[in-house]
């Protein structure tokens, strides 16, 4: 017990003299002090315990669990090992302090072979305090993924295997750096990341995929049928880089199937967030949406793979959970990935990643939708309702019931953000759930706060929340503010990244029909008759070079790209002072008319919107009052 007996002494006061391998030990134990120290903030401890740290006996050195457990339970009863992923140490408890010292004085120092080690692996093992097991929630699959388990039979993964012919002439092999390929249909070119779309290779896809293909078809999981085969095989220590199959060469739908051994592969979304996902043998992974557009993927070259410890880790996402986590050796894996070769541009819902927009772009004039959906928002939607917050807070003060009923259904304790949330007139509607406010307005959200809700200043298209941390989102009134469909499709998409899986949205946008089933919605005045859009314009509209038109308030709508007034009446809350009135009458005018954009909805258009989203079911969709809302559950 050199860690104990050092500072103890002698009887006779004075240090026992160490020999060269005792000090050799306290060296390396006050390494491995500080290391944990910095990477954990547990410090090691000088009076025994019932734990104990075990440096180098980490996944990290290459040392599974299995393997540990061995060593360890020669002491004694192991209560808990604790083995963080990729970290060189693990944390141990026994049943009593005795087993600890006896572990403490026959281990440190030992010789352990790890599962990769060519050389052997020393322990060190030092007290701690009891280490507490940190629950992890183990992250939910990036949207649009699938993954089907025994997806061929044993009997048809040894017939595709046995059947590759490496040396046919009607495909392409090529034997990489990091794996051996083959290619079918269509070459895939590394040079440039895209295919030869003028330069098919003869035969097509190989018979011995028919099969598999088939039934892909038979149970819905793809639309568009492959024609282009890449075969990787991948030995003990090889991967792939992690990337984004390129979005002009492809459609939408990309399949890969995992034969011969499993795999971990590694989602990685733009804002750095990581998603293991562990592929059994024999199962096919489908990409679509998000998953295929935005999230980048790539196997780490390793021969070992961090899994659950459960009785072989099955299909999922692998959890941070350091008491349930061990290693995997890598056996020959031989991946087939079926593609449909894109035959036009792509015009997908991320922009910002696609090579075919990109390239739109640099070779065309900006269009006035282009410069101008943020500029025009920003002038005819955020600087409106900054300046008329007050006015426009004082004439919203009843919930719609529809809106407080779906809040009323929600679980006790549930927590709802309101994206968009004006003066807050829906946070407070049900005390028994945990709501917050978000909206664009700082003034608005002034005066929540005046009002003590939980608000805050963000934009819809990016709320600063982790992705899957609500139980329910609702969005009244604030998509048909944005100006371009992109726009409000990344604003339903954002909505939904928010949810956990299961949670429900709740979405509300002005109706174009303002009679619906021959029933007027209250913000037609009976006394009004239907005229047609004023002849005046403010800005210009998105979609071609024409003035949007002004509406005239309580008519039915002619357009759907518009402006509506209106009209600011000074409350105390009002940005109209006597400070201001001068300059406000300057640049409004003595009424103060102001502007807002709106995109009215026409029927079964934000329906079709939600559709077009991955992982997400419409459960419910209806017209109430002049608009048109949908209740969304992410799946």
């Amino acid at each position: 017990m050199a860690a104990c007996s050092e500072n103890m002494g002698s009887i006779d006061g004075t240090r026992p003299k160490l020999s060269k391998d005792n000090k050799k030990l306290l060296k390396k134990q006050a390494k491995a002090k500080h290391i944990l120290l910095k990477h954990e903030g547990i410090e090691t401890v000088l009076h025994l315990s019932q734990s104990l740290v075990v440096a180098n006996g980490g996944l990290g050195n290459g040392v599974s669990r299995q393997q540990l457990l061995a060593v360890l339970e020669r002491c004694g009863k192991v209560e808990t090992l604790l083995m963080p992923p990729n970290k060189p140490y693990a944390f141990v408890t026994y049943s009593s302090a005795e087993e600890a010292i006896k572990a403490y004085s026959s281990l440190s120092g030992q010789e352990l072979c790890g599962e990769d080690a060519e050389q052997p692996i020393t322990l060190y093992l030092s007290f701690v305090e009891k280490v507490v097991v940190k629950e992890v929630l183990s992250p939910s699959l990036p949207p649009g993924l699938i993954i089907v388990e025994d997806f061929v039979s044993p009997e048809q993964e040894r017939t595709m295997l046995e059947s590759i012919d490496w040396d046919s002439e009607t495909s392409s092999q090529k034997s990489l750096k990091h794996r051996r390929v083959k290619h079918y249909g269509y070459e895939f070119r590394y040079d440039n990341n895209n295919v030869d779309k003028d330069k098919p290779l003869p035969g097509g896809l190989p018979d011995f995929c028919t099969e598999a293909l088939r039934k892909c078809v038979q149970i819905g999981l793809i639309k568009h049928d492959p024609d282009q085969l890449t075969i990787n095989q991948y030995e003990p220590g090889q991967g792939i880089p992690p990337h984004v199959d390129t979005h002009s060469a492809f459609e939408d739908e990309i399949l890969s199937l995992s034969l011969g051994a499993e795999i971990v592969m590694d989602f990685k979304h733009p804002n750095g967030s990581v998603v293991p996902v562990m592929l059994p043998q024999r199962s096919l992974l489908i990409m679509s949406g998000e998953s295929r557009y935005l999230w980048t993927h790539g196997i780490t070259p390793r021969k070992f793979d961090v899994i659950q410890v459960s009785e072989g880790q099955t299909v999922g996402t692998i959890s941070g959970n350091s008491g349930e986590l061990t290693l995997s050796k890598r056996s020959t894996r031989t991946s087939f990935t079926f593609r449909k070769v894109r035959h036009s541009p792509c015009d997908c819902a991320f922009p910002s990643e696609c090579d075919s927009q990109q390239t739109q772009k640099e070779k065309s004039p900006p269009t006035v939708g282009e410069l101008g959906a943020s500029t025009l928002e920003r002038e005819y939607v955020h600087k409106v309702y900054d300046d008329i917050a007050g006015h426009f807070s004082s004439t919203r003060h009843t919930p719609w019931p529809k809106i407080g009923d779906f809040l009323a259904s929600l679980p006790k304790g549930s927590l709802v953000a309101d994206v968009g949330c004006g003066n807050g007139k829906y946070l407070g509607v049900n005390k028994d759930l945990c709501m917050i406010g978000c909206d664009r307005s700082k003034n608005l959200v002034d005066i929540c706060r005046e009002r003590t809700f939980e608000a805050f200043v963000c934009d819809a298209l990016s709320v600063p929340f982790r992705a899957g941390a609500f139980d329910a989102c609702i969005s009244i009134a604030v998509i048909h503010h944005f100006a371009t469909e992109e726009r409000r499709i990344a604003a339903l998409q954002e909505l939904i990244r928010l949810l956990r899986k299961g949670g429900k949205a709740l979405i509300y946008v002005w109706a174009l029909e303002q009679e619906y089933k021959k029933n007027k919605s209250k913000y037609l005045k009976e006394s009004k008759t239907s005229q047609g859009p004023s002849s005046d314009a403010l800005g210009t509209n998105l979609a071609v070079k024409a003035p949007l038109p002004i509406h005239t308030n309580r008519t039915s709508f002619h357009s759907q790209d518009l402006l509506v007034p209106w009209h600011l009446k000074p409350t105390n809350k009002s940005k109209v002072t006597p400070e201001n009135k001068e300059q406000n009458e300057k640049e409004h005018g003595p009424d103060s008319v102001y502007h807002r954009f709106y995109h009215v909805f026409c029927e079964g258009e934000l329906e079709a919107m939600c559709n077009r989203l991955s992982n997400v079911a419409v459960q419910h969709s209806y017209h109430d009052q002049g608009n048109w809302c949908v209740i969304l559950e992410k799946l």
